[in-house]
């Protein structure tokens, strides 16, 4: 019973400290946002059709100031260096880059994307995917609005289309869930990581940290391990404006869906000791809860159980629906206790990605 109160109160803890930041912050509305000159930076790696698919939004972006679409070709075998070279016909601000040869030694997506950082030509980087595509004309003016004095990095939201089934709702609680820890982490002056399906940094930044130097052995970390390297308090800024979000392609089976995450929690093994306690006590506190629970529901009172769950409940409750909301996610809520436990499972099936040696390939 002692044990499952010390759960129940460190996950509160975080609900209180932490998670509440986002789901009652409000985005600043500014009358006139300075327009800066941006580079949006995308590598595409056999993706001819989420480039057919998603470029465009990118390309018809409404922002009058100057900027320029950067799409590194990653040594493509399908038609995208044809698609690309079509679109730049009808789209000047399209600036392409052919990669011919593999990277020796430099696995995963850092090279490519430190060939488009380099051909960029201005200092605001606005990075996404290939099979992303923005939420509206205003993606580019939301993004860039929030580089005030000081700030050099932008954290943003990458969902995932919604489609029909179970599988796509677990990717997109998955994607939320993630959001909320890092989102209102950075919120609290804590930022640790950011997703590379919406994400933006200075270039002099880029460079201050010799890029990807510190961990181009590994195959991931060109976006979380990068901003874990660098982000502080002062130099993070967030955007949740819905105007602001993309959206990607979700994996279309369970097989690729845990590919994905253990490649991308492969990484977290590496971010900063402080950053992995705050993210360990979090995530061990919640694994323990039900168990726990259970525990404590076969030799205490149930009442006294129950209604030290209860609290915790609450608090989650009223968190998850107001970021849900946020996040353009509140479809996932009528049933976000059973997300919760199934977060259980979800721990058991990814812990191997602390000892498991992910791929080198990016795509």
């Amino acid at each position: 019973m002692l044990a499952f109160s010390l759960a129940v109160l460190i996950q509160v803890f975080y609900y209180l400290r932490y998670f509440r930041l986002l789901a009652f912050h409000r985005e600043r509305q500014e009358l006139s946002a300075k327009e800066q000159a941006v580079s949006v930076i995308i590598c595409a790696r056999d993706e001819a059709d989420e480039i057919e698919a998603n470029l465009l939004g990118v390309l018809a972006q409404t922002y009058r100031s100057t900027h320029e679409i950067v799409v590194v070709n990653d040594n493509s075998q399908d038609d995208t260096k044809y698609l690309l070279e079509g679109l730049y016909r009808d789209f000047k601000q399209l600036h392409i880059v052919e990669l011919k040869q593999e990277a020796m030694h430099i696995p995963g997506k850092k090279f490519p994307l430190s060939m488009g950082i380099k051909s960029a030509k201005y200092e605001v980087l606005l990075m996404t995917d290939a099979d992303c595509i923005p939420a509206s004309e205003h993606w580019i003016l939301k993004m860039q609005a929030a580089f005030k004095d000081g700030i050099q990095i932008v954290l943003g939201y990458g969902a995932y289309k919604r489609k029909k089934g179970l599988l796509n709702r677990i990717i997109r609680f998955d994607t939320f869930h993630t959001a909320l820890q890092y989102l209102s982490c950075a919120l609290a002056g804590q930022p640790y990581m950011g997703v590379g399906r919406n994400l933006a940094y200075k270039k002099e930044l880029f460079y201050k940290q010799k890029g990807f130097a510190a961990h181009h052995h590994l195959p991931g970390g060109d976006d979380d391990l990068f901003i874990n390297a660098c982000a502080t308090s002062d130099n993070t800024a967030i955007v949740i404006d819905k105007d602001a979000f993309t959206y990607s392609t979700p994996p279309a089976s369970i097989g690729e869906w845990i590919n994905q995450k253990e490649r991308h929690n492969s990484t977290g093994k590496y971010y900063k000791g402080k950053h992995k306690l705050l993210l360990g006590c979090y995530m061990s506190s919640h694994f323990l809860l039900y168990p726990l629970m259970a525990a404590s529901l076969v030799t205490f009172d149930w009442r006294w159980v129950l209604g030290i769950w209860g609290l915790r409940f609450l608090f989650q409750g009223i968190v998850f629906f107001k970021a849900m909301k946020k996040l353009g996610e509140s479809d996932l809520f009528p049933l976000f206790w059973l997300w919760d436990i199934w977060m259980f499972f979800y721990y058991l099936i990814f812990i191997s990605a602390i000892w498991k040696k992910p791929r080198n390939q990016w795509n």
